[in-house]
């Protein structure tokens, strides 16, 4: 194994649990679920949202939710999915592999695959879901757009909490939600904006959840979203096994990473790591309701 694939080491352990607010515990490359609960919890990190990409991946979201009384569910088709089964695009997002084009009834058969699974007790959002200009080109962005209403209608009916994906689209998304009406608990997933979006978000109420790219040199705009965004609409996040903050950039993610964020990002809100931590978990358990 190369020094680029192997796992960072475990950090210095929080002293008040956090709550991982975003991750994909199914698309880790080693060890089992209950060994990445079994690190994560070692080091002060005691609940995981488990976020779903596409109905296979929702599917077992919801499955592994209701099997984990630590780990909360969160169900969508990814922004880059909805195009590619509309489109049938084999080089599309989706882990599942290439499908035959489905158009507009395949799309809603798999929305209302994702509301079925949005109405269990243990699915505590719909995301990710919104829109991504970077992937997916003016040909998608008409199925990206058409499935992100769809979602935050489905969110609405069921009671949940709205994870947004937003990838170079923030004027769009903030757009659509105001055209559409958020849910009453929105969350910006890898919060992606600069400080006056972090403003107009907060404006709204929106949750801000940062994730370890806020560590990066190049991310300046991120920590002073940071500092701008209130204490009260901030989360924390992996979206393991991407986004490995620094120092170990490049290498595979895992929620027992959140500790390094935590730390990075108390100091740029220049406050305590606790007060963070305590902050960050009060705020989780309320943006997703657990």
């Amino acid at each position: 194994m190369s020094p680029k694939d192997a796992m960072p080491p475990l950090p210095e352990p929080l002293r008040v649990a956090v709550a991982d607010s975003h991750t994909h515990l199914d698309m880790q490359k080693d060890g089992t679920v209950d060994e990445a609960l079994a690190k994560a919890a070692s080091v002060g990190v005691t609940t995981v949202v488990q976020v779903g990409c596409d109905v296979k991946g929702s599917i077992w979201a919801a499955e592994t939710a209701a099997r984990y009384e630590n780990v909360h569910a969160a169900v969508a088709l990814h922004p880059n999915e909805a195009p590619r089964i509309v489109l049938g695009d084999p080089d599309g997002w989706s882990r599942q592999g290439a499908r035959q084009p489905g158009g507009e009834a395949a799309l809603d058969e798999a929305l209302a695959e994702i509301e079925r699974l949005a109405a269990l007790p243990h699915v505590k959002a719909v995301g990710e879901t919104g829109l991504d200009y970077f992937r997916t080109g003016p040909e998608g962005m008409a199925a990206q757009e058409r499935s992100f209403r769809a979602h935050i209608e489905i969110a609405k009916r069921q009671g949940k909490a709205l994870v947004i994906h937003d990838r170079e689209a923030h004027a769009d998304v903030l757009r659509v939600l105001r055209e559409e009406g958020a849910p009453e608990h929105t969350v910006f997933h890898c919060y992606s904006g600069d400080a006056e979006m972090a403003k107009e978000c907060a404006e709204a109420g929106y949750y801000m959840s940062f994730a370890g790219n806020m560590t990066f040199k190049n991310a300046q705009h991120l920590r002073d979203a940071l500092a701008v965004a209130p204490l009260d609409l901030v989360l924390v996040e992996t979206d393991a096994p991407f986004l490995t903050p620094a120092p170990y950039r490049g290498r595979p993610n895992a929620p027992y990473l959140i500790p390094v964020t935590v730390r990075a990002m108390a100091e740029v809100k220049g406050i305590s790591e606790d007060d963070l931590a305590g902050a960050l978990a009060a705020n989780t358990a309320r943006a997703f309701d657990y």
